[in-house]
């Protein structure tokens, strides 16, 4: 996963090891020596992630993290402030300015790039909501995203934690915050719990006696209930490889025992800004666009929202250099279904294949009906390799699957697939559309039920 990594540090030997250790990992680096020229360069650059020092001259990052969080370009911009200070006033102080995290220097790759790694993933799907939102204010619905004011923010927070001292003391100082926290002990009744709970929180101890912390983890971001529920673990010890993983598999953030009251209430409170933020995108999203750009056959975007939002995502990769492809996708003789089976049969398929081509892409891909049985997909960050992984998976997943037809025996179809990326400066959605349909063309041409790239 590759990002564009703000340093700033005043020091210029610590700002030559984080460039070394991040461009190591393929990371684009730029930097900035105090927290003033840190918003400047933020504002021109729009960095992925901010990896910020404290103790700096001009403005410190206390303060530096502050502005970032207030000004409204920059606000959803995760930050890292990496220090000497090691107290858990300072990472308090820290969290609370609006920091994600508060790692103490000396800098270990563990956990500071599965901590950026996670970050920039969860940035990438803000994005990608926020720009779904704006392409909503676009076509003139309302904008009605805010970020929440942490300081108010509340939460009901499920913990998984079978020492009975330690979920006690939790529970107890965040009900005496004002959130809503309950206790499970036994793996199956806390999955119970989480499928019927709606919380916006799980808090999961990696010190289970009869469970494995991770797998848990792993049940919660399966299930289609907890799938966008913040998950934050809890750690014995900062450098156990399981946090890694954890961090890696979409955990959220991690508490180290001792754990302190106010790191606890400063962690909470972010993956709740967090949490309610997308959560209120996401209800936008459905509320102000179902309507306006839907497919009423099929449910999913139309070929209206499908050509507002490539422009903004096209015009972004190519800000950003940043990969972008798309999928065009047609049913193979359609037209004889139709006539075989009667436009109802038609319909019914329609319906099967947008939830087939829905199924097998990512949450990040964007599926749209754009006429008649074909459709598109977009998929923002993903190179042409990776797209044409994901348009065979759609092609087998079609022909191996059983159309129901209504009253008669299924039927069983096929597809083809036209695959293609943005390929250089000059490129706008319109050509990249076209190239997707030649390549479908070619597709179709060379005997259908296939996929073709065309690069341009």
């Amino acid at each position: 996963m590759t990002a564009r990594v703000l340093v700033v540090d005043d020091v210029p030997a610590n700002v030559k090891l984080l460039e070394a250790k991040l461009s190591a990992e393929y990371y684009e680096v730029i930097t900035a020596v105090n927290g003033q020229q840190a918003l400047e360069v933020a504002e021109a650059e729009m960095p992925d992630i901010i990896l910020l020092d404290v103790m700096m001259p001009v403005m410190d990052g206390f303060t530096a993290c502050r502005k970032l969080k207030e000004n409204a370009r920059l606000r959803h911009i995760p930050v890292i402030m990496i220090t000497a200070l090691d107290q858990p006033s300072d990472r308090v102080q820290g969290l609370s300015s609006g920091a994600d995290d508060f790692i103490s220097k000396p800098i270990k790759n563990n956990p500071l790039f599965p901590r950026v790694r996670s970050l920039i993933r969860l940035k990438m799907m803000t994005d990608e909501l926020r720009a779904r939102d704006v392409t909503g204010q676009n076509l003139g619905l309302e904008d009605l995203s805010k970020w929440e004011d942490s300081s108010d923010i509340k939460g009901r927070i499920l913990i998984v934690d079978d020492q009975a001292r330690s979920s006690a003391r939790i529970s107890g100082a965040l009900n005496e915050a004002g959130h809503d926290a309950q206790v499970g002990e036994d793996a199956a009744e806390v999955l119970r719990l989480s499928k019927g709970g709606a919380f916006d929180l799980i808090i999961v101890s990696l010190s289970l006696r009869n469970y494995d912390g991770l797998r848990l983890c792993s049940q919660f971001r399966t299930a289609e209930e907890t799938r966008t529920v913040p998950l934050l673990i809890i750690v014995e010890d900062p450098e156990d490889s399981r946090l890694a993983r954890g961090l890696d598999m979409g955990i959220n953030d991690y508490l180290v025992r001792p754990i302190e009251s106010n790191e606890l209430f400063a962690r909470v409170r972010t993956q709740l800004r967090w949490h309610k933020y997308e959560e209120k995108l996401r209800h936008n999203l459905h509320l102000s666009m179902q309507m306006a750009v839907t497919d009423g056959l099929t449910g999913l975007h139309n070929r209206r929202y499908m050509e507002t939002h490539l422009q903004i995502l096209t015009a972004r990769a190519k800000r950003d250099n940043r990969p972008i492809s798309l999928l065009m996708i047609d049913i193979d003789f359609f037209k004889n279904i139709n006539d075989a089976h009667g436009h109802d049969a038609g319909d019914r398929i329609l319906k099967q294949f947008a939830l087939g081509i829905s199924r097998n892409i990512r949450g990040i891909d964007l599926a749209c009906r754009y006429g008649g049985e074909e459709f598109v997909v977009i998929m923002p960050e993903t190179d042409m390799a990776i797209a044409s992984l994901v348009a065979e998976r759609v092609r087998h997943y079609t022909e191996t699957f059983p159309f129901d037809v209504g009253n008669e025996s299924p039927v069983t179809m096929t597809t083809s697939i036209g695959v293609t990326s943005l390929a250089r400066d000059t490129d706008t959605p319109e050509t990249i559309l076209k190239r997707a349909d030649e390549a479908l063309y070619r597709a179709k041409n060379d005997g259908r039920n296939r996929v073709s790239e065309h690069m341009g």
